[in-house]
């Protein structure tokens, strides 16, 4: 079959996004780019470079500065892509839980928006993209050709984030990862700057009692009834 051309994916964390995207990219043989990997770099940096989360013009002015680079995965160390901050590796720096509790300040910056904003739309007017983020659909590629909004409960996207990292060998303490979803929900869901909700014409899914498999089926149909000619 045919495929859209430009998909995007939006929703709260640990709704599925990451993993429903990048396995649709790889059976299309599209690019996958998580969007959200550009605000944990410029949080990485920030933190590295002791500037204060809350310092809203030292982080926008280093959100104008910095490249960002998203390529295939360089290193077999389970990684689905390389993140690049200035020719810096910083593909698992993001991930730390450092970032988690601070890339919700840094992202709701408008400044800092409107520059990561710009690159995200470069990359995705270049076409056979799978766009991952929070304001996709709305802000970043409103003429994308499909839009899917996933879901799940709080509850439901703890449990994975939590077993996500204990796979890893990491610690982790469900009840703070808890606590850190409900806050970067409301943070994500009330900033005045792209807001996270679902486009007027996104096709809402949640993804509580659905396997991998289900949800990549349910977007496929969804695919196959918009792809244009």
């Amino acid at each position: 079959m045919r495929y859209p051309n430009i998909v995007a994916i939006d929703g709260p964390a640990a709704s599925g996004k990451t993993t429903i995207a990048n396995q649709l990219a790889e059976k299309w043989d599209y690019l996958f780019f998580d969007t959200g990997v550009m605000y944990r770099a410029v949080t990485w940096l920030v933190l590295q470079s002791d500037i204060s989360t809350k310092d809203e013009g030292a982080v926008s002015r280093l959100a104008q500065e910095v490249e960002i680079d998203v390529l295939p995965p360089s290193i077999e160390d389970g990684r689905e892509y390389d993140v690049l901050a200035d020719g810096i590796d910083v593909t698992w720096h993001i991930r730390e839980q450092k970032v988690d509790k601070k890339v919700s300040r840094v992202s709701a910056y408008p400044e800092v928006r409107k520059a990561l904003t710009a690159q995200q739309r470069r990359i995705g007017l270049r076409g056979k993209v799978i766009m991952v983020g929070r304001d996709i659909g709305t802000v970043v590629l409103p003429e994308a050709d499909i839009k899917i909004f996933l879901d799940a409960s709080v509850e439901e996207r703890a449990r994975r984030r939590y077993q996500q990292r204990k796979e890893r060998g990491e610690k982790a303490n469900y009840e703070k990862i808890y606590k850190t979803l409900q806050k970067r929900d409301k943070i994500d869901s009330t900033r005045e700057v792209a807001p996270l909700r679902p486009a007027d014409d996104a096709v809402i899914i949640n993804t509580d009692n659905m396997k991998i498999a289900d949800v990549l089926s349910a977007i496929e149909q969804i695919a196959s009834e918009n792809v244009k000619d």
